[in-house]
């Protein structure tokens, strides 16, 4: 009853992921086994095919039917196990999905989440001649989404993104090539624009904004399995945002725009010191409506 076998075996993952406390646990067991399958996220899993999963026992590696991806009982436990530990299921699966691209990540760096495309938005809104051959700049560019979703949108620009993290750096370099945007990104590491001696017409950033005491407080699949560096922001989750303000001067070419992402609360602080650092400032919601973007002119 191999199909027997695998709609128990959903269930059953079901079950494991709900007890601990995992949202949508059908959901995402069925993402997982889709996974497993080498499936679409979406696509129809063939739990009623005849044979679909002959002789699929835990432990085994049996082979697929004609038209029908094997199944092994254990590996998914595996999965199921992991995600019940709450490893975020982008570094299970080991790609995300941001703006238009397909992205690797790992436990180097932040998962690409939607509320970071407001960036992209903010510049599109503030760049709308996209032909024009932009200079731009990704301080803390973690998986590098934001520069290569830049550079997608923008065909006749170049890029640098610049990670404190080697690993992080590696990783985006690899996500340029997987995009097809590698002749037109380079990645260094460095502690933010420390080696630049260069003006940019855009300069992006997601720094890291979480005030330290509150990382233990996130939910899990943040606090126990994305980098601290990435996360914390010092004792009132703004260190980096001065940062960033303290060198923008030198690097914000003429007519240029700084997108920073805000945190939930922050965008007031944040103004306030930007305009006490000469700029010019406005904010953009994201689909929740909480300010995400601050935009900076000089």
């Amino acid at each position: 009853m191999p199909h027997a076998t695998v709609r128990k075996t959903l269930a059953d993952a079901t079950r494991a992921l709900a007890a601990a406390g995992v949202d949508c646990p059908a959901r995402e067991a069925r993402v997982l086994l889709a996974h497993h399958l080498n499936l679409p996220p979406r696509a129809p899993i063939p739990l009623e095919s005849p044979g679909a999963f002959p002789g699929a026992s835990p432990g085994a590696s049996p082979g697929a039917s004609p038209g029908n991806p094997p199944f092994d009982l254990a590996a998914y436990a595996a999965l199921i196990a992991r995600r019940a530990a709450h490893e975020p299921m982008a570094f299970i699966i080991g790609t995300t999905g941001f703006w238009t691209l397909d992205i690797v990540v790992s436990p180097a760096t932040l998962i690409p989440r939607p509320d970071s495309e407001t960036l992209i938005e903010a510049a599109l809104a503030a760049f709308p001649d996209r032909a024009r051959p932009y200079r731009i700049l990704d301080l803390g560019t973690g998986t590098g989404c934001l520069l290569l979703a830049a550079l997608a949108e923008f065909p006749a620009s170049f890029g640098i993104g610049v990670d404190l993290n080697p690993a992080a750096v590696a990783l985006a370099a690899g996500n340029a090539q997987l995009n097809h945007l590698q002749n037109r990104a380079a990645f260094l590491a460095a502690d933010w624009a420390a080696p630049i001696n260069a003006q940019f017409d855009l300069v992006l950033s997601n720094p890291p904004y979480i005030p330290a005491a509150d990382i233990a407080g996130l939910m899990a699949e943040v606090a126990q399995h994305e980098p601290r560096l990435a996360l914390d922001g010092g004792a009132n989750g703004l260190t980096a945002y001065l940062a960033l303000l303290t060198a923008l001067p030198a690097l914000l070419a003429l007519g240029g725009v700084a997108i920073f992402e805000l945190g939930i609360g922050q965008a007031e602080a944040v103004t306030q010191m930007a305009k006490h650092a000469g700029f010019s400032t406005s904010t953009r919601a994201d689909l929740a409506g909480i300010p995400r973007a601050l935009v900076l002119r000089r």
